[in-house]
């Protein structure tokens, strides 16, 4: 939506982040950042350009400076219709101009920048030729924290996402499974989660049987068979936070082997969620939930890590995962989502959206995590 944001956030809240991210950039030994169009600028300004063209628009931040977004001038109005722009100073350039001088001016001319990882290689090589004595890094490696820990007014549109991605779960354990298209229950998934308020819909895996073991298998036209174990993972955007969640369903009466592995996923995912809590490294997480499939005997059947970030993208920083020492802080929201894949025959993952309180966590999905049955 060009020039919106979410009702929550005023000129002020885009102020206070972007006034965090220079300080943050400074801490990290940055003369400053460049933010490319995408999550961080619409985090940062509440503004989203009408398209992401060759047209250069980047926001510039830097320590004791003001805010400056450069745009092109026929994208200029929308800009200024932006919540967070009185919190910035628009330098717009026509086209017949060069923007990388436009931009050049603003900054240190032998600084390094942290700069988006979305940015167009166009764009970061025309700067390098306007100021071949600055140097970049990805912001994401920069500064992987930068939008990390939520406020409570983020907080609120996550947990407003998660319920109605639980909405369109409890809808959909009640349609027909057996004897449709996998492609037929995604469509069905992905209605859902718009009738529950998503504007966005990024993901409806359907991993029927034998597809279920590929983590992410993109629904096709197999057609589910009575007998079939079946992942769900579904989410998106609603009111621009994100929402995934993963749930396991069994076509019929499992076996015994299905029910105890799906027991297993269950208190995996029990583990890590009880491992969450302020102070613990993010991979304690992981190392909590996979110590439980492991001791089972399905250890080298978990491929992947226990989560990842979730905010105004679906896939963001942190990551639950072996080796990140980060340590966990109020305010952030993760996954947590553990599974096993047996090649050839079926997955089960579980998966929740959880955020870090002061003493633990909480759960930002409700529904039912013991195996539920479909016809």
């Amino acid at each position: 939506m060009t020039g919106t944001a979410p009702a929550p956030f005023t000129a002020d809240d885009y102020r206070a982040r972007m006034a965090r991210a220079a300080q943050a950039a400074a801490d990290a030994g940055l003369a400053g950042l460049l933010v490319a169009p995408g999550p961080d600028m619409v985090w940062l300004t509440g503004y989203t350009p009408t398209a992401v063209t060759e047209r250069l628009t980047l926001l510039v931040l830097a320590p004791g400076r003001d805010p400056v977004l450069v745009v092109p001038t026929l994208e200029a109005p929308d800009a200024a219709g932006a919540v967070g722009a009185p919190a910035l100073t628009l330098r717009d350039w026509t086209d017949g101009k060069n923007p990388y001088a436009v931009t050049a001016d603003l900054l240190d001319t032998s600084g390094r920048f942290g700069i988006s990882d979305n940015a167009w290689a166009m764009h970061l090589l025309g700067l390098q030729r306007t100021l071949p004595g600055t140097s970049y890094a990805s912001l994401t490696e920069a500064l992987p924290m930068l939008r990390a820990v939520k406020d409570p007014a983020e907080l609120r549109l996550l947990a407003a996402a998660g319920a109605a991605a639980d909405q369109a779960f409890e809808e959909i354990r009640k349609v027909a499974f057996a004897g449709r298209r996998e492609s037929e229950v995604g469509a069905d998934l992905a209605e859902l989660l718009r009738r529950f308020g998503h504007s966005q819909v990024d993901f409806t895996i359907v991993g029927s049987g034998p597809n279920g073991a590929n983590p992410h298998h993109e629904m096709g036209d197999r057609v589910i068979e009575r007998g079939d174990m079946v992942v769900l993972d579904f989410g998106g955007l609603k009111d621009g936070y994100g929402s995934d969640t993963t749930r396991t369903v069994h076509v019929g009466e499992p076996t015994d082997e299905e029910r105890r592995v799906h027991d297993i996923v269950r208190e995996a995912q029990e583990a890590g969620f009880r491992a969450v809590r302020p102070g613990v490294a993010c991979q304690e997480v992981d190392r909590a939930a996979r110590a439980v499939i492991a001791e089972a005997g399905y250890g080298e059947y978990f491929i992947h890590r226990t989560g990842h970030g979730i905010g105004v993208t679906t896939h963001e920083p942190p990551y639950m995962i072996e080796g990140e020492e980060q340590p966990l802080v109020p305010g952030m929201c993760f996954s947590v989502e553990p599974g096993i894949y047996l090649p050839g025959r079926f997955g089960v993952r579980i998966e929740d959206i959880v955020t870090v309180t002061g003493d633990g966590g909480r759960r930002l999905n409700d529904t039912t995590r013991e195996m539920v049955l479909v016809d």
